[in-house]
C-alpha cells in the first residue's frame, strides 16, 4: 500500500505543477480581461442568489438560483473545508492559507466564465435544465469527444473517488468521537451513510437541492459561530496568527520542509479541491437554475467560491492556528476536533464529528449529481443511471473502510486530469462568456433586469434554450440603485 501512495504521489507532484499554471495563468487572464469582475460585482452576486427562479414553457417554477447554489456548495462546503483545511496546515504549513486565500479570489474569475457558459449551453430535462462543461464541450466547441472525455472523468472523479473521501473523513470524524478501532464499527458506519446516500440520489435532482438548501446554511452557520467563538477568546493572539500565515506564505519563516513551495503547492491543491473554482464541477449545479441571465450564475458560483474558501475554510484555520499545532505530520478532521477541545471543551469533538457528518453527506449527494448529469450526457439510458446510482452507493462504503492517503492521492489525480481538460475548454470559450458579460453590463447600466435571448446574439452558435419565449418579459425594470 506505501508503494502505490508514493508512486500516486510523484504523479501528483509532478502533473500538478502543469495544472497550476494553468489555474493562475486564466484566472489572471480572466480577472484583467473582466476587470476584476468578482471584485466589482460582488454586490451583484447577492442580488441574483436571492432571484425568484423563472417560469418554465409548462407554466411550472424552474429550480431557483439559491437552490442550486445550495446544491454547488453542498458540493463545496464538506471536508474539503476541514479535513483538506487540516492536511494543508499540518503538510504545508501555516503559510498554505494563504495561498488558498489567493486562489480563491483568482479562482472565482474562473468560475463566473465556467458558469456562465453552462448556463448558457444547457439543455432542458424532466427537472428543468442539466448543463456543464461536457454540454459546452459539444455544443460550444463542437467536439464531442472532449466532452465524453470531461464527462467519463467528472464521473470517476465526483461520483467514485470524492465520494469515498467523503466517507473516509466520516469514519475518520466519528473515530475521534467515540474512539472506536477495527473495522467493524467502520464498515457499520459506511453501511448506513451508503443507506442514507441511497434514499436521497434515487429520488432525483429535486430532492438533493430541497435536502442541500435545508443542511448547508444550517450546518455552516453552527460550525462558523462555533469558529468565531474561538477567534473571539483568543483575539490577542490573531494579529500573530495573521503574521505567521503571510511569513511562512513567502518563506521568511518556514515551518514546514518545503518553505514557500510546500506552503503554495499545498495551499493551492488544497483550496482547489475544497473551492472547486476551475474544475468544471460546479457548473453543473449552476446550469439547473432557471434564472434570465446566464451571467447571474456565473456571479453566484463566484460567491460560492468565495463562501466556502474566505469564510467556511478560513474559520478552519483559525481554529488550528490559534491552537499552536505541531507541523510536518499529515492530519485531518482529527486536526481541528482536537485544536476545537482545547479551545472549548471535550464536547466539540463531538459537534465537530456530528457536522462532519452532514458536511460530507450533503457533499455525497452533491458529488453525485455531478455524475449523474454526466452520466446522462453520456447515455440517456435509464439502466446506466440506476448502475451509476448503485456504483456510488459502494463506494461510499468502500471509502468508509478504505486507507485516507491513498484515497487522497487519487482524488488529486483525478481532479488534476477533469481541471485540465475543463480549463483547456475555457481558453477558445472564455470571448462567449465575455460577450454576455457585456450585454449583461449594458443592461444594468441603463438600470434593467438583465435578460437574455439567443436571438440577443445570433452570432453565438450552438445555444439549445433561451428562445424568446421562455425567458422572463423583456425590458424589465428595476429600481435605480
Amino acid at each position: 500500500m506505501d508503494a502505490s501512495i508514493d508512486a500516486v504521489t510523484r504523479i501528483n507532484e509532478i502533473y500538478w505543477y502543469g495544472v497550476i499554471v494553468l489555474l493562475v495563468g486564466l484566472g489572471l487572464y480572466f480577472t484583467v480581461w473582466s476587470r476584476f469582475v468578482q471584485i466589482r460585482l460582488i454586490p451583484d452576486m447577492f442580488r441574483s442568489v436571492v432571484e425568484r427562479a423563472e417560469l418554465l414553457p409548462d407554466g411550472t417554477r424552474g429550480i431557483s438560483a439559491f437552490r442550486a447554489f445550495s446544491v454547488s456548495a453542498a458540493a463545496r462546503v464538506g471536508t474539503g473545508n476541514i479535513v483538506g483545511v487540516g492536511l494543508a496546515i499540518s503538510v504545508g504549513g501555516p503559510g498554505a492559507v494563504f495561498w488558498m486565500w489567493a486562489m480563491a479570489v483568482v479562482g472565482a474569475a474562473t468560475a463566473f466564465v465556467e458558469s456562465t457558459l453552462a448556463q448558457l449551453y444547457k439543455v432542458r430535462d424532466r427537472d428543468g435544465f442539466r448543463g456543464g462543461p461536457a454540454y459546452y464541450m459539444l455544443h460550444g466547441l463542437r467536439r464531442r469527444w472532449m466532452g465524453v472525455l470531461f464527462a467519463v472523468v467528472i464521473t470517476l472523479t465526483y461520483g467514485f473517488s470524492w465520494n469515498a473521501v467523503q466517507a473516509n473523513a466520516i469514519v475518520d470524524a466519528a473515530s475521534e468521537s467515540i474512539a472506536f478501532e477495527g473495522r467493524a464499527p467502520a464498515a457499520a458506519i459506511g453501511l448506513g451513510v451508503a443507506v442514507l446516500v441511497a434514499g436521497v440520489i434515487f429520488g432525483g435532482f429535486r430532492r438533493i437541492s430541497a435536502v442541500s438548501q435545508i443542511l448547508v446554511p444550517f450546518v455552516a452557520t453552527a460550525y462558523v459561530v462555533l469558529g468565531l467563538l474561538v477567534v473571539v477568546l483568543n483575539i490577542g493572539e490573531v494579529p500573530r496568527m495573521f503574521q505567521l500565515i503571510v511569513e511562512d506564505a513567502f518563506g521568511i519563516r518556514e515551518m514546514v520542509s518545503g518553505g514557500f513551495a510546500a506552503a503554495f503547492m499545498y495551499g493551492v491543491r488544497r483550496g482547489l479541491f475544497s473551492n472547486e473554482a476551475g474544475m468544471g464541477s460546479a457548473p453543473n449545479a449552476g446550469a439547473t437554475a432557471a434564472v434570465s441571465h446566464p451571467v447571474k450564475q456565473g456571479l453566484v458560483q463566484s460567491l460560492g467560491v468565495y463562501f466556502d474558501t474566505l469564510l467556511v475554510c478560513s474559520i478552519t484555520a483559525f481554529i488550528i492556528l490559534l491552537s499552536n499545532p505541531e507541523y510536518g505530520t499529515p492530519a485531518g478532521a482529527s486536526l481541528t476536533q482536537n485544536a476545537l477541545a482545547a479551545e472549548l471543551g471535550a464536547w466539540t469533538v463531538h459537534f465537530l464529528a456530528i457536522a462532519i457528518f452532514f458536511l460530507a453527506f450533503t457533499s455525497i449527494i452533491g458529488n453525485y449529481y455531478y455524475g449523474e448529469a454526466n452520466v446522462e450526457f453520456l447515455t440517456g439510458s435509464p439502466g446506466a443511471l440506476r448502475g451509476y446510482r448503485l456504483i456510488v452507493v459502494a463506494c461510499v462504503f468502500g471509502g468508509a473502510i478504505g486507507s485516507l492517503p491513498i484515497v487522497w492521492e487519487l482524488a488529486d489525480l483525478t481532479m488534476g486530469v477533469m481541471t485540465t481538460v475543463n480549463l483547456l475548454a475555457l481558453m477558445p470559450l472564455s470571448g462567449v462568456a465575455f460577450a454576455l458579460f457585456a450585454h449583461y453590463s449594458r443592461q444594468r447600466k441603463q438600470g434593467i433586469d438583465p435578460v437574455f435571448h439567443r436571438a440577443d446574439l445570433p452570432e453565438i452558435r450552438g445555444v439549445q434554450v433561451w428562445e424568446e419565449e421562455t425567458g422572463a418579459e423583456h425590458g424589465r425594470m428595476t429600481e435605480q440603485r
